[in-house]
């Protein structure tokens, strides 16, 4: 096995400067970089990641966590890629966590990336007031919240204009002549169901129609809860004219709920789900969905943790993307987004 004394051997340099090379660059000139990497190279030697973390002081252990609510979400799916891709190309590798919507397994999860002597954490967190998440920015880990931010506490945070993808989706169904539009929300006290609930009820009071709560129904984000609370609503004496569904895993369970009452889509149940996923052209009819971009979101939360590692001083940021209308034949319209 090649070790650090043979690197410093083969390029003419001393050990403590192959270590500086390796995980503080900056404070090397560039042509000693390269002959050090160049005998990196040639002898084709691996850094050890433990002997990295235990002599890191200040972030160069070279990893970090990611904790994320539910992987089955093809949402998060694109999260974790848009992470990955950019944390491959910093050098950086990336502990998944999937805690399941769970609290007490988000809190162990959490205490082992601590234990591990991360660099740095992004995190979706539990809720706003996840304390476990707020006392880890506190502590000064550089910490990125996505898609969810926290209540009270400093952090940088990426998120999707979820209040503004609700409005416009229930907007647009409205001005396609609906009014009992039903809401299938996820998690109640997560803040992007609230935000989503909130879009809902601002759209109705925009075009000064009364919400009906008996159409708000409240699931926990996953397929079978679509499915349930789809048949509740179908059951009314008054059945909505229009649905609206918080994540595309309550889209993909109320569509199973429709498709086996035989009720058809948009003639008598007009349908939109917050989330566009690959499959939404591919359904009959085309869903008309509310696009957020998981991937660049990824991308731009790794970005803002690398600064954060980086100056750990600097001013916190919130970066909001947009949520963008994709209309296709579900809601009843003739689709003028056909790209999925």
């Amino acid at each position: 096995m090649t070790k650090l004394t043979d690197v410093a051997k083969a390029a003419g340099v001393s050990i403590a400067t192959v270590s500086r090379v390796l995980n503080n660059p900056d404070s090397v000139n560039a042509a000693t970089q390269q002959k050090v990497q160049q005998a990196i190279r040639s002898l084709n030697y691996k850094p050890s990641r433990v002997a990295q973390r235990l002599r890191s002081k200040g972030g160069n252990s070279k990893i970090i966590g990611l904790v994320l609510p539910d992987i089955q979400n093809p949402f998060y799916v694109d999260v974790i890629r848009g992470v990955e891709e950019a944390m491959y190309e910093k050098g950086y590798a990336a502990i998944m966590c999937n805690f399941a919507q769970n609290e007490d397994k988000e809190r162990l999860y959490l205490d082992i990336l601590q234990s591990e002597s991360i660099d740095g954490l992004i995190v979706a967190p539990v809720h706003g007031r996840d304390q476990k998440v707020a006392n880890m920015v506190l502590s000064g880990l550089p910490i990125i919240c996505i898609d969810r931010g926290l209540t009270g506490v400093e952090a940088d945070v990426v998120l999707v204009d979820n209040q503004q993808g609700a409005f416009d989706a229930i907007s647009h169904l409205i001005k396609l002549g609906h009014q009992r539009i039903a809401y299938i929300s996820g998690l109640p006290q997560i803040p992007t169901s609230k935000a989503r609930l909130a879009g809902y009820e601002a759209a109705f009071k925009e075009y000064g129609l009364k919400v009906d709560e008996s159409l708000i129904k409240y699931g926990d984000s996953k397929h079978e809860s679509g499915m349930r609370l789809t048949a509740e609503l179908l059951n009314l004496p008054t059945p909505p004219t229009a649905l609206f569904t918080g994540n595309n895993l309550i889209t993909l369970g109320a569509l199973e709920t429709i498709h086996s009452r035989g009720v058809k889509i948009p003639e008598e149940i007009a349908l939109v789900g917050f989330d566009d996923m690959y499959w939404s052209i591919s359904l009959n009819p085309p869903l008309t969905a509310v696009r957020q971009p998981g991937f660049e979101m990824g991308q731009r939360a790794a970005e803002l943790l690398f600064q954060r590692i980086k100056d750990p001083s600097r001013p916190t940021v919130k970066v909001v993307f947009d949520a963008a209308l994709q209309v296709r034949s579900s809601c009843g319209a003739a689709a003028k987004n056909a790209k999925p």
